[in-house]
């Protein structure tokens, strides 16, 4: 077999390859989370991966079919009769074109993603006429917490949160860093201990959605999933009575048992102690230090608004702090 045969080949071979990735991504039924977005924040992420991605396929495909063109025009062969110039040092109107075209591509990308940077900022409330749903998240080994300081429940491994509504996520961690992830209304963010992030997001869809942390924290961490239930109003606001009714408290001792390394399953609670974020949040601060750190994302002054900050209700200081280690 002639090098003409094999070149065809490859080319095909390559179209094939990328119509297979795009069918399976867009037409296959497969379930690409990032690309179905269910509220304004994925929405608008989606627009801006799509854009730069556009945008950079306008210097690579050309880029790629010159690379497999040049290749097979000067290739080794006996019957190849292209010109040979030894001595040609340059063209000014090519290196015009090859040099101006990526620049200019860059700046749009460059001005697009700074829009969209300052546009998704995760503390930046979502504009509603609806009132925030506050959830604060505290990520363990190798579980997580939600909290609810306004319903005053709790729950693990799950999180309910009513359909058009913007939740505003309060998060922090009582184990190693990790990251919070719900790929189809947003994207992630780091919870990490002496920390309190905050991260707006909003579903417009009812349904259940993939949550997890995306960060290595450890054996277990491939299991720290929970699911994320959208809601009608009414059904949220039932789901939050069914809790308070039939659900145990979550007691002092109750969290530490759960603070430490170890699954768990789904479970609810009716109650919760008096600023238990805010004590997690604070927990490995020394005595008398100030923490440049708690403020960050979600100020303590934040967290009072939500109905959470109670320095003097728990000392958490003699806690477990085996999920550093």
């Amino acid at each position: 077999m002639n090098k003409k045969p094999k070149a065809i080949i490859a080319l095909v071979l390559t179209v094939l390859t990328v119509a297979l990735l795009i069918w399976t991504c867009f037409y296959a039924g497969g379930k690409y989370v990032v690309f179905d977005p269910k509220g304004p924040v994925g929405q608008a992420q989606k627009e801006l991966i799509i854009i730069t991605t556009a945008l950079s396929a306008l210097i690579i495909v050309p880029v790629m079919i010159l690379t497999f063109f040049i290749i097979w025009r000067y290739r080794d062969s006996a019957t190849n009769k292209v010109k040979y110039q030894p001595h040609w040092d340059d063209s000014k109107k090519l290196e015009t074109v090859w040099w101006a075209i990526p620049i200019i591509v860059i700046c749009i990308i460059a001005v697009i993603t700074a829009r969209y940077t300052y546009l998704l900022e995760p503390s930046k409330p979502i504009a509603s006429t609806q009132k925030p749903v506050t959830i604060q998240v505290a990520s363990l080994d190798w579980k997580w917490l939600f909290m609810y300081p306004e319903e005053g429940i709790a729950t693990v491994n799950q999180v309910h949160i009513p359909k058009g509504v913007p939740v505003r996520f309060e998060l922090t961690a009582d184990a190693p860093m990790n990251s919070f992830w719900i790929p189809q209304l947003g994207g992630q963010i780091y919870t990490m201990s002496g920390m309190a992030m905050k991260l707006h997001l909003q579903a417009d869809h009812e349904g259940t959605y993939f949550g997890s942390g995306a960060n290595f924290s450890g054996e277990h961490f491939g299991q720290m999933r929970f699911d994320v239930e959208v809601q009608s109003d009414e059904a949220y606001k039932n789901w939050v009575a069914d809790i308070k009714k039939q659900s145990k408290p979550l007691t002092k001792d109750g969290y530490l048992a759960l603070a430490k390394p170890g699954l768990s399953q789904p479970d609810e609670y009716s109650s919760i102690p008096d600023g238990l974020f805010q004590n997690i949040v604070t927990k490995y601060v020394v005595d008398g230090a100030s923490n440049p750190h708690a403020g960050h994302g979600a100020s303590t002054e934040d967290s009072s608004k939500s109905g959470t900050e109670d320095k003097g209700a728990m000392d958490m200081s003699h806690m477990n702090m085996s999920g550093h280690n």
